[in-house]
């Protein structure tokens, strides 16, 4: 769209403006799972964090222009290990596309964080007590999508 607008003499500043903003967004959500991590004296270096979804938007298998493998590549920077679990995408693609390892259920009372990056509808329906049964007693929990109740969530975006 950029280029077709620059072809016709057009600036397209906000659309690129728009880009840079979702370019940025994987550092940005990972800087603040850090610090909310460091605040509460949780172990960032090597700390476990679950990836809830991975395709590019709710209840569909599409993994092209995911911006959740942003997210990862920033989790790496910090020395996270990271657990990417998602129902819909095939682990096969994932591994094609992005040499991503999709687990196939994630571990109980294992993780010192969770990112719910997509808003799958299996992902919804978890209770509190599912949710937090994966978790170490002391967590972070990181709702990008706003599909969790208020009180569940550490942050959301």
């Amino acid at each position: 769209m950029t280029h077709k607008a620059q072809a016709v003499g057009y600036n397209p500043e906000v659309i690129l403006a728009g880009r840079r903003i979702n370019d940025a967004m994987g550092e940005y959500v990972v800087s603040q799972l850090v610090k909310t991590m460091l605040k509460r004296k949780l172990p960032v270096n090597g700390a476990n964090v679950l990836v809830m979804g991975f395709s590019f938007k709710e209840n569909c298998p599409d993994v092209r222009n995911t911006g959740v493998i942003d997210i990862l590549t920033e989790l790496t920077e910090f020395d996270i290990n990271f657990d990417v679990f998602d129902p819909w995408v095939s682990p096969v693609e994932a591994k094609h596309e992005y040499d991503v390892e999709l687990i196939s259920a994630p571990k109980q009372a294992h993780y010192d964080a969770v990112i719910f990056a997509v808003a799958h509808g299996q992902f919804k329906a978890l209770s509190t007590s599912e949710i937090k049964a994966l978790m170490k007693s002391e967590h972070v929990i990181y709702d990008l999508k706003y599909m969790l109740d208020a009180e569940v969530s550490d942050i959301r975006l």
